[in-house]
């Protein structure tokens, strides 16, 4: 039997724990087929450079053959991310991993003359093809998309030399992965009654610091703050590269910033971005500090450091939840969506989408990724505890919005905004809330609930805003010259929760070392994309409440649109507007409602 104080190898994993990878290549061989024809279907591509101004036809040829390329690669590199992802110090994984990231470089360059070749066409060129040739609609959006990215596409050598750079400039983030998953060792720590605890990245996120017991936490807190802190200065290099290379690419392309680099891609605006960022730091931060001075009041506790914030506010009472129960309890929840809604999710957690292990090299935190012609993978590992099934619920929110987008979009248009891409997630998270806080019961476990749908809100509206502050005040002083190290990196990330949380926390070593936590930082301005998204659910299942089924079918026609309309049109098709405050204030007001609840409870 394998011992308490060490964590499983992969082999040891119970294989019902784990996904099934089998379902995107059965054999590592299968795997290697494929990426090697990659080379042929490149050839396939590459035949039509110089020629997009043959015609319609010829354009119409070279989009299909780049989709028939995506569709043939997009599954071979996922497969590998995802033997990485279960266990990152593998070597063959690791193998895996690198040949295919150099495959996609290979794919990238291959396709990149066609943005400046589309561009240096005479103007009324491709308004032209679309209307002499019908078969082109579908390609459409895409096409738009390009023609709008007119200003800030280079030559087309530059364009393929960039592109066959594709490693090298995700070798950041490759990196921070790859020290999290391989590199990072913790020491095990005791808890109250003196006994020995392992710890690890994913056991720390998911369950040592939400732990009861005060002396675990803080013990749990220091080891992992003293295991950051050894990799501070290689990973505060590592953040640097990330934010220097994109301040150099931004103003190649003549953004006027990073930011603006950023929000072209998403098709956001500086309206919705900074309205989302501004109103929800200074409006959420009163509610959260209520929140997180009941816990000193309530649990007694000294002060309350940064590891406390999401202590248990009721210590003796933690109901476990099985993985069988979670599930049960999410299909429930989401049953007023219908039953194809459901239908997704159902088979998701009985056909092994779902890696739930925690083992050795396992990367931390949770993810859903998915391919256009295959099922989605979902990665999480599983706690028992309240705030795992939320977690899950999240990642299978992604996996509808990934089936429903490839069941009724091109390849081209299925990928949804990265602006808006967490709004399925939470809207899912939110069924859940929803669900949970319906049903009937008794005083203790609403009052437990209202806690697990308030980390739902700490985390995306507080925890990842937060990111998304560091991420912008680090891009200003780069592009005003600082070079970014570890050191302003912790004193800058110090300065913001000091901003946000006032004197109600204590702002220890740790604390300024919690920009190392977060891979989101080499995902350009992702972290504030959780507060849209959970703005656009809040509102969606109130919505839901008061008008019932048309609430539900534009939900669902916008997951079915996937990348299709522009993010902040989709969003109005659901009734919301995310350049409007007002609306984020609303949102802003239910989590007020909230901890007035959770403060009369106690």
């Amino acid at each position: 039997m394998v011992g308490m104080s060490r964590r499983l190898l992969r082999s040891e994993v119970p294989v019902e724990d784990t996904w099934r990878l089998a379902d995107l290549f059965a054999s590592v061989e299968e795997w290697e087929r494929v990426l090697a024809s990659v080379d042929a279907e490149i050839a396939g591509v590459a035949r039509f450079r110089g020629r997009l101004g043959e015609g319609g036809a010829v354009l119409l040829e070279c989009l299909e053959a780049s989709d028939t390329l995506g569709r043939r690669v997009l599954p071979a590199v996922l497969y590998a991310r995802l033997r990485l992802a279960e266990d990152g110090t593998a070597p063959a994984n690791q193998a895996m991993a690198g040949r295919a990231a150099a495959a996609m470089a290979r794919v990238e360059a291959a396709v990149a003359f066609m943005r400046p070749e589309i561009l240096s066409l005479p103007d009324g060129t491709v308004q032209r093809y679309l209307s002499e040739e019908p078969r082109l609609e579908p390609f459409r959006r895409h096409i738009e998309r390009i023609l709008a990215d007119k200003p800030h596409v280079l030559s087309a050598q530059t364009e393929a030399v960039l592109a066959s750079l594709s490693e090298v400039m995700q070798a950041p983030q490759m990196l921070y992965g790859r020290a999290k998953s391989s590199d990072m060792r913790f020491d095990p720590v005791t808890d109250s009654a003196g006994r020995e605890v392992p710890l690890s990245f994913a056991t720390y996120e998911t369950s040592l610091e939400k732990s009861a017991d005060t002396t675990l936490r803080r013990n749990a807190w220091g080891s992992f703050t003293r295991g950051l802190a050894a990799y501070q200065n290689v990973l505060g290099g590592t953040f640097g590269t990330e934010v220097r290379k994109n301040v150099v690419l931004a103003k190649a392309r003549g953004f006027q910033s990073a930011a603006d680099m950023f929000l072209h891609e998403q098709e956001s605006s500086v309206e919705a971005y900074t309205g989302l960022l501004d109103v929800i730091q200074k409006q959420v931060a009163p509610h959260m500090r209520r929140y997180v001075e009941l816990r000193r009041r309530v649990l007694g506790l000294d002060a309350i450091l940064y590891c406390d914030i999401e202590a248990p506010l009721d210590p003796e009472f933690r109901p476990s939840v099985s993985f069988d129960e979670a599930a049960k309890q999410i299909v429930d929840a989401v049953g007023v969506m219908g039953e194809e809604y459901a239908g997704i999710i159902r088979e998701a957690l009985a056909n092994r989408w779902i890696d739930r292990a925690d083992n050795v090299g396992k990367a931390a935190g949770a993810f859903c990724s998915a391919t256009y012609d295959g099922h989605p993978y979902i990665l999480t590992t599983w706690s028992g505890r309240g705030r795992a099934v939320f977690t899950l619920a999240h990642e299978l929110g992604h996996a509808v919005a990934a089936v429903f987008a490839a069941g009724n979009q091109r390849f081209r248009n299925w990928l949804m905004s990265r602006f808006i891409v967490e709004g399925p997630s939470t809207f899912n998270e939110m069924l859940l809330a929803r669900h949970l806080l319906g049903q009937k019961s008794d005083h203790r476990v609403r009052r437990w609930v209202l806690t697990q749908v308030l980390s739902t809100y700490y985390h995306d509206y507080v925890r990842h805003m937060l990111e998304a502050e560091l991420l912008r005040r680090i891009y200003a002083l780069a592009e005003g010259g600082t070079p970014i190290t570890a050191s302003v990196l912790s004193s800058t990330q110090g300065d913001i929760l000091a901003d946000f949380w006032g004197d109600t926390i204590e702002i220890d070593e740790g604390a300024r070392l919690t920009w190392m936590r977060q891979p989101h930082y080499y995902m350009g301005l992702y972290p504030y994309t959780y507060s849209a998204g959970l703005t656009c659910s809040t509102i969606m299942v109130r919505a839901i409440d008061a008008e019932g089924q048309p609430a539900v079918d534009r939900w669902t026609e916008v997951l079915k649109a996937g990348g299709s309309v522009k993010p902040l049109e989709l969003m109005r098709r659901a009734g919301i507007d995310l350049e409007d405050r007002a609306v984020i204030e609303r949102a802003i007001a239910y989590v007020g409602r909230l901890v007035d609840e959770v403060e009369a409870a106690f």
